[in-house]
This record gives structure tokens, sequence and C-alpha cells, in this order.
């Protein structure tokens, strides 16, 4: 199993999976394992990459299995969501710390290929994406549908990432969610 940054080239696939696992898109018989919310366009797939070097990609035999995206709080801020997040931050406590768009980033969403599911790919990615943004930031930043326990269970129990509050944005429940920079993913084998 390889982890990389992705290129341009590397964007059909990573749709592809995006597709798979979309809420919009998924199929009935894959929702209950976990799906991804915010749908990502071939020219927002190439801006992540191009501009913030913040997608991380799984590959198996040539196969992109997985995908984590990171990026700074202005690349993210053209979704609603995020602009809400955007204005909450002060409002978060963390490692002592107030959140702001300076020492935190939004990580997120992560994609993996179900087959891939329960294996090394989840803490081997998060620690690869990890390892390509701390340098530029303290703190970690994400969010979680209430909706979707299986991400959940995932991020807090096998990661360790705190929950740090509830929100609701849209009529939707969530958790923002945040990990301190300097702690290698538990799990990972990089």
């Amino acid at each position: 199993m390889q982890y990389r940054l992705a290129t341009v080239e590397d964007i059909p696939a990573v749709e592809a999976l995006q597709k798979r696992y979309h809420v919009s898109t998924i199929s009935d018989e894959d929702r209950p394992d976990g799906f991804v919310t915010t749908l990502f366009t071939p020219e927002q797939f190439q801006s992540l990459i191009e501009d913030e070097q913040g997608l991380s990609i799984a590959v198996d035999e040539g196969k992109v299995v997985g995908y984590a995206m990171a990026a700074s709080w202005d690349y993210w801020s053209a979704w609603p969501l995020f602009r809400h997040m955007i204005g909450d931050l002060p409002t978060i406590e963390y490692l002592g710390e107030k959140l702001s768009t300076e020492n935190s980033y939004q990580y997120g969403p992560i994609c993996i290929d179900k087959a891939y599911r329960g294996t090394k790919v989840l803490p081997n990615l998060f620690e690869f994406s990890r390892r390509s943004m701390m340098d530029r930031y303290p703190i970690m930043v994400t969010f979680i549908n209430q909706i979707n326990p299986r991400s959940l269970k995932a991020h807090v129990d096998k990661l360790k990432i705190d929950i740090v509050k509830p929100f609701v944005f849209n009529n939707n429940n969530y958790y923002a969610l945040a990990y301190d920079m300097t702690v290698k993913t538990a799990g990972s084998t990089l």
C-alpha cells in the first residue's frame, strides 16, 4: 500500500470513489457503513491538489482505495457549512487555545473503499495527511454528521480525535472534533 499526495492525474479515480460513497449516490447496501456528505467538482479537487497540497490518497496496486482531504479555512470558505464553522471557531478552546483560521485547518472528508475498511488504511491515511499538514497548523478540526455513527466511532475510538462540541447547521446535527497535530496517529504503522 502506498500513501502519497494526489496529483491532477488521480482526480478521475478520486471522483469515482467519491461517487460510490457520496450520500446522494451511495447504495442502500453500503449506506450503513458510512458515507461522505460534501460533493466536490474536478475543479475543486484540482485546487485542493495544486493550491493546498491537501489531497492524500491510499493506492493499492495502482488503484486509489482511499482519500483524505485537508486544507486551510480559506479553501473551505466557499461552502456555507464551513463558513458557519469558521464563525464558530473562536467559541472553541482546544489545547489551551481559542481556535482560529490561523492555528487550525479543516480535515475531511475521508473516504475508504469498503474492501479496505477495518484495515490499517484509515490510521495510515490519516497519519500521512497529518504529516503533510503538521508544519503548517498545530490543530486539526473536522466535523461528523451525527447520522454517520460509523465515521464517528472510527475517528473517536480508533484515531483518538476529540469531540469538542455538538452543533447544528441547516437542520442537521453535527459534532465538531479536534486533534493535536504533534501526536502520531493511534494504530498507524507509518
